[in-house]
């Protein structure tokens, strides 16, 4: 009678776990949703939608891709992390929740979630207005210095690329400017070309293609060579040698899901993300505006992101910008 109960049981069981298996095999069975922490045109804005038609294909359904801005990017980060954990929630996203609890802008940051891919990462190009007169960097940093709280420099808000850039530049020697918020890279251009701001800071695949068509100026890249995407432009150590101890330093791109959706969801869109980034054309794309294509997940992703968060939480505390020591948030401090 007990073998009977046993065998009874497992049969019962038996189509429970093939219905199990079967939707674990059918992810994923209808369209995703991919939320954009920035505006459009801004850089993560154009990385995520350059490799989402080529992920598409290998996934099989749609991601429907969605701007949803404000607050340094944590509007879009906290909105898809109260949706369900079921993997057909994606964060388009960049570095800036790797700085959230130093800026005491949130709690929540990518602790939360698991990196299903690192797109590509980018080269700091500081541009202006096409009809500032200033023609390098050192010119527009002696400018602020001159008239300190006058120059308007356009942002995405605290530990954005602007703000860090900025803040890096200031270490040698310092200067005060106006800090002119926008939801993304995109709109922070349309304010720049129509004289709403000075100057900013942009990722060299949203901004390459508007210096070569001088709509505006680029002073420098945040580099210590010069991009073979924009040969003309001098290195900001050109001017400030100084800055080559903070270098390579940039934004960087990625696809984050919550941290706890099922195993087969994880690899499956980690090996569809892996397959479009790889494509032709959009590795062409990147390189193209001076983007180095990185295409990692797992435990490589996690070692970059925990290395960049090092660097740049530890030049903020040390520049007087951050909010939270990281000691306190157990960062460890660069080797």
């Amino acid at each position: 009678m007990m073998h009977r109960r046993m065998l009874l049981g497992g049969l019962a069981a038996a189509p429970l776990l093939g219905a199990t298996a079967a939707r674990a095999q059918a992810f994923p069975a209808r369209d995703l949703l991919g939320v954009i922490q920035w505006g459009a045109g801004g850089a993560t804005d154009v990385t995520g939608r350059a490799v989402t038609p080529h992920v598409e294909a290998a996934l099989g359904q749609k991601i429907v891709l969605q701007n949803r801005t404000g607050g340094t990017g944590a509007i879009g980060l906290t909105y898809v992390h109260g949706l369900p954990s079921d993997g057909y929630t994606l964060l388009y996203g960049a570095e800036n929740p790797l700085l959230y609890k130093v800026l005491n802008i949130s709690q929540l940051d990518y602790t939360n979630f698991t990196p299903i891919c690192l797109l590509a990462r980018s080269v700091p190009v500081i541009v202006a207005n096409k009809d500032k007169p200033w023609n390098t960097l050192k010119e527009l940093v002696d400018d602020m210095k001159r008239n300190p709280g006058r120059i308007r420099m356009a942002s995405t808000g605290p530990g954005g690329q602007a703000h860090v850039v900025s803040t890096m530049i200031a270490s040698t020697g310092a200067f005060r400017h106006i800090s002119v918020p926008f939801d993304g890279e995109g709109p922070g251009l349309t304010a720049l070309q129509g004289g709403h701001a000075d100057w900013m800071t942009v990722g060299s695949g949203a901004v390459a293609e508007h210096v070569r068509a001088g709509r505006v100026k680029a002073l420098a890249v945040f580099n210590e060579t010069p991009l073979p995407s924009l040969p003309n432009v001098p290195p900001a150590t050109a001017d400030f040698p100084e800055l080559a101890r903070l270098m390579p330093w940039g934004s960087f791109y990625g696809v984050w899901a919550k941290k706890d959706i099922p195993d087969a969801a994880r690899e499956k869109l980690v090996a569809a993300f892996r397959t479009g980034t790889a494509n032709p054309q959009f590795t062409q794309l990147m390189t193209g505006n001076g983007n180095v294509v990185m295409n990692t997940s797992g435990a490589e992703a996690e070692a970059f992101l925990a290395r960049w968060q090092s660097v740049t939480a530890w030049i903020l505390q040390e520049a007087g910008a951050a909010r939270t020591d990281p000691a306190t948030l157990n960062i460890p401090r660069p080797s």
